[in-house]
């Protein structure tokens, strides 16, 4: 049989590996698309990181007040060295954008992105906020935060808030408050009788109930309400800041202890949208910046207090009374039936409070071992004597 010329025998094998070089050249080509595609997405996702953000903060406490308005200042600083000042926050004291108590209702609309107050000011709005500053007779402020963190208080917060449009956070804490200001002795439940009284959340419908009126007032009406009689008697922190606002001019007596807040916790509340736009790392930021300020206010207030009751006293003569313990024993009866009617007209606080209550039973049973047991023994061993 005659042989096929060379040309027709490899041409078959000519064209496989044409194909195949064409295949390879489109491959390469589009591989380089792709990888240039991949750098230009990478380019807008490293502008969208590098995009600032600025936000508006408002407080009800006056425009950088010690201690109740150093963690916003704070938290805007911590935000803003975090972030490399992708992040801003403008702090706005109460009343240069909206009302002290006002700040609830703004950031839920986004007049602000955020805020810092305290939550049982917002009572009337949703009842369940009064567990989130200050129980009265309940935890302290070392227990809340042990409660919110790892107890599940945070993540109900977070749903008793939700319809609002916010995220909630904690926000510091002033401590074991003081229980007040009065220019009358209170040696029993009879001496509440008719009294005007500066007293917010849940202790204000117990002081009510002993026979008194409470009246809610932010901070820079305090001063002069007590000093022209509009109230009678208020409560506002403790001896750092009571001290600064000038009490002690206008009222006689300072009582102690601060039955209505153990371990009083503020707030800081963020427009879900405002932080739903946000990168996720600097969601992170703000949620981590919020705890670090939180955690700086404490430390502020343990670090002020004792000098400043000691100035009040040896100074300004301010004479430092204990409520009666029968005094204290009716006000709990009444925090008692108060707690029972808001659980009852209240779902959520229902749930609220069960949280609560059962974290309070189980921390309460550890400290009588530990905490209490320890300062119970070290006034015991060290009486009067210096460390």
């Amino acid at each position: 049989m005659a042989t096929a010329p060379a040309e027709k025998r490899f041409a078959p094998v000519i064209i496989l590996l044409l194909v195949a070089a064409l295949v390879a050249v489109i491959g390469l080509w589009a591989t380089d698309k792709a990888g240039r595609q991949g750098s230009a997405h990478q380019g807008e996702a490293l502008a969208t990181s590098d995009e600032v953000f600025e936000w508006k903060l408002v407080t009800t406490w006056p425009k950088n007040f010690p201690g109740l308005g150093s963690a916003a200042e704070n938290l805007a600083r911590m935000v803003d060295e975090m972030s490399n000042g992708r992040l801003r926050i403008r702090v706005y004291g109460g009343g240069e954008i909206v009302p002290a108590l006002g700040v609830f209702d703004a950031v839920s609309q986004g007049v602000a992105d955020a805020g810092h107050g305290a939550a049982y000011y917002w009572k009337g709005k949703v009842p369940s906020s009064v567990f989130f500053t200050a129980v009265p007779f309940g935890l302290n402020a070392q227990e809340t935060f042990g409660w919110l963190h790892y107890g599940g208080g945070l993540e109900l917060w977070e749903e008793a808030y939700a319809p609002h449009n916010l995220v909630p956070m904690g926000g510091g804490s002033t401590g074991v408050q003081m229980g007040g200001w009065f220019n009358k002795e209170i040696n029993s439940i009879a001496d509440l009788q008719g009294l005007k009284m500066r007293i917010p959340g849940l202790a204000g419908e117990v002081f009510t109930a002993a026979g008194g009126t409470s009246v809610t007032l932010p901070g820079s009406e305090l001063y002069t309400s007590l000093q022209t009689g509009v109230i009678d008697a208020l409560e506002w922190v403790g001896p750092y800041n009571d001290r600064i606002f000038g009490f002690h001019q206008v009222a006689r007596y300072y009582y102690y202890p601060g039955w209505h807040e153990p371990g009083s916790v503020l707030e800081f509340i963020v427009n879900r949208d405002s932080l739903a736009a946000l990168p996720a790392d600097l969601q992170a930021i703000v949620r981590y910046a919020a705890r670090a300020s939180s955690q700086d206010m404490l430390d502020e207030y343990t670090g002020r207090n004792n000098e400043s009751l000691r100035e009040l006293i040896e100074e300004h003569g301010v004479e430092l009374r204990r409520f009666p313990d029968d005094v204290l024993r009716a006000l709990w009866q009444g925090t008692r039936e108060a707690l029972d009617k808001l659980v009852a007209n209240d779902p959520m606080a229902a749930r609220v409070y069960a949280s609560y209550a059962e974290f309070y039973k189980g921390v309460r049973n550890y400290h009588h071992i530990s905490e209490q047991s320890y300062i119970n023994l070290r006034d015991v061993v060290l009486e009067d004597e210096d460390f």
